[in-house]
Formats: structure tokens, sequence, C-alpha cells
């Protein structure tokens, strides 16, 4: 699953798994937890591993766009969710906050009786870990509201269990992931950096992209991924017009194959001031990295008018990871 963009707010309610023996909580009546979006100022991609994953050397700062996950005393596990493209959003044990109550709750031998209640910002399946953040952010959630005190690094264990995202959306900041993506080492930054988002309709399947990306390089040598030292030192730096520069995603070629019109949108955010651009992740949402806010706001208004895009959002980085907001 991944998180929500800006058309059509709804609202979702689904039963959720069956029950398992025993339950706890810690007293708390609710606790709420923001989880921010990422963006992967570079994504290196190897060639697929004999278990189908590719080793990467991802890049990922935390952006200013939040979902917020709700955890609250029920009889039984139970998902439901709230604003913009809620209807795209699974409510059944595929969703990653449901997962990550069942995994927390296992492994703790109790039954995950809670109502999670996810309010999206994030868009859907668009390359900026809006699922990734839901499973961090019901985790923590969880494990606050049944008063466990799990450790950290048990924590991480299971966000990597549930996928290769999930444990930087409970980190956050600026971060190297390698394996996977799921093996984390923080990153200095020495300032802010602003962005816009610009959201297509419609989603794009991570697997299709990597499956694309195997297609792509078929019968070529792809390189060990390795992080760029010129990258790792603009981020450094905080340094907009030197990691303007070097802003790479080697999924982008795969994304847009499946996808040819992310082009004209990439475009068009150029030339309305943007330093420079990239897809996301897998995409199809594309990132823009400009030198302020005011540019941030002149880039956005530029692609909304454009008709390239759904909608367009702006946001600072890096920001904190899972963070909770109330017990």
């Amino acid at each position: 699953m991944s998180g929500g963009t800006e058309s059509g707010n709804g609202s979702r309610t689904s039963p959720g798994p069956q029950r398992g023996s025993g339950s706890r909580t810690g007293g708390a009546g609710a606790v709420t937890v923001r989880v921010p979006a990422k963006v992967n100022v570079q994504l290196a991609v190897g060639a697929a591993r004999p278990d189908g994953f590719h080793d990467l050397a991802n890049v990922f700062l935390a952006v200013s766009l939040y979902d917020e996950v709700t955890a609250t005393p029920a009889a039984e596990l139970t998902v439901t969710c709230e604003g913009p493209d809620a209807d795209k959003v699974p409510l059944d044990r595929t969703n990653l906050a449901a997962r990550a109550a069942e995994l927390l709750a296992a492994r703790h031998g109790i039954s995950p009786d809670v109502h999670l209640h996810i309010v999206k910002d994030i868009p859907v399946a668009g390359g900026m870990a809006g699922g990734s953040a839901d499973g961090a952010g019901a985790l923590l959630a969880c494990d606050a509201l049944w008063g466990l005190n799990t450790p950290r690094e048990d924590l991480l264990e299971i966000c990597a269990e549930l996928g290769s995202d999930v444990p930087f959306s409970l980190v956050g900041g600026a971060a190297l992931g390698t394996g996977r993506g799921e093996r984390l080492t923080g990153l200095p930054v020495g300032g802010a950096f602003h962005w816009v988002f610009a959201v297509a309709d419609g989603g794009l399947s991570t697997p299709a992209v990597y499956g694309e990306f195997d297609r792509l390089t078929e019968g070529v040598e792809v390189p060990e991924p390795t992080a760029s030292p010129a990258l790792l030192q603009a981020l450094s730096a905080g340094d907009t017009t030197a990691l303007a520069g070097v802003l790479a995603n080697d999924l982008q070629a795969a994304a847009l194959s499946l996808r040819p019109s992310l082009t004209a949108t990439l475009t068009t955010g150029t030339e309305a001031g943007a330093l420079a651009a990239l897809v996301s992740g897998s995409g199809p949402t594309t990132a823009f990295l400009v030198k302020d806010a005011e540019t941030a706001e002149t880039v956005a208004r530029a692609l909304v008018a454009s008709g390239t895009c759904r909608t367009a959002r702006t946001a600072t980085s890096p920001v904190p990871g899972a963070t909770t907001l109330t017990t």
C-alpha cells in the first residue's frame, strides 16, 4: 500500500484479521503518530538477486508531507482510512499498518486488538513510501498503546520484515540504505532543502517498475550500487546547487518507459525554475529541487497550470521520522 493524494476526500472502514489469544493495553486511550514521506536523492540499483530483490545504494531524505496513524483499544484488529484517495488504500492484512500490529503483537505473545485509523496525505503508489510510513506509524503507536517499550533495534527488525523502506520511515532525517534499502546509516545534512512534488494520476507498481528495470538492463552488466561521494558531500554542506547536479535515480528510465507522460511533467518543472528534477523512487510522483520556498510556489503553480499532473505539493527536508503526537 502507499499514501494519499489531494483529490477527493473519503473515508473507509473494514473489519480486520482474526483475533489471536490474550491481550494487553498500556492504559492509553489513543496514540497518534505522525510519519513523513521520503524522497530518494540517489537510488542506485544493482542487478536482481536470486531472491528477486535488488541490492541498493539508496540515499533517503524525509520530507514534510505526512500521514498520521492513530491506535485505540478495540475488540479486534480493524483498519479505517480517511483523506484523499482513501478508496485506494487496502484495509485488510495486506495493509502495512495492520501487518505491523500483527508482527509486534506476535513478538510479545499478545493479540493485536487495536483499531488503526490512518489519515492520508502522502501520494498513493507514488514512490514516496506512504505505505511504509503507515507501517512505521502503526508500529510505534501500538507499542505505546500496549505499553510494550520494545527496544528500538527490535522495532527496526520488524520494520525490515515489513518492507525495504519501513525502517527509514521510522528513523527519518537523512540516511543511506544498503542491502535492499533496509540497512541504514544516518547521514549529516548541513541545511534545509526545498522541494516540489508533482502528483500524477494513478500509481505505478513498484514490482512492475523493477521488472521493467530488469528488462531494460537485460544483457547489460549492472554495476554494484554505491553512494555518490559528491552527493553525500552536497548533503553534508547543505549545498542545494551542488545537490541538484548529482541527483540520480536508476529506476527513472523504467518508470518513464511505463509512464512516458512523466517526461512532460519533468520538463515543465525545470522550465518553471527547478534546479533539478527526477522521478521519486519508483514513481509516478516527480520531485523538483528548488532554491527556496518562493521558487517552490512558482514551480508548483506552473505544474498545476500545465495539466501534466493532478496536483503539486511543496515540502522541505530533512524532517524527523515517526513521531508520537499524543498518548
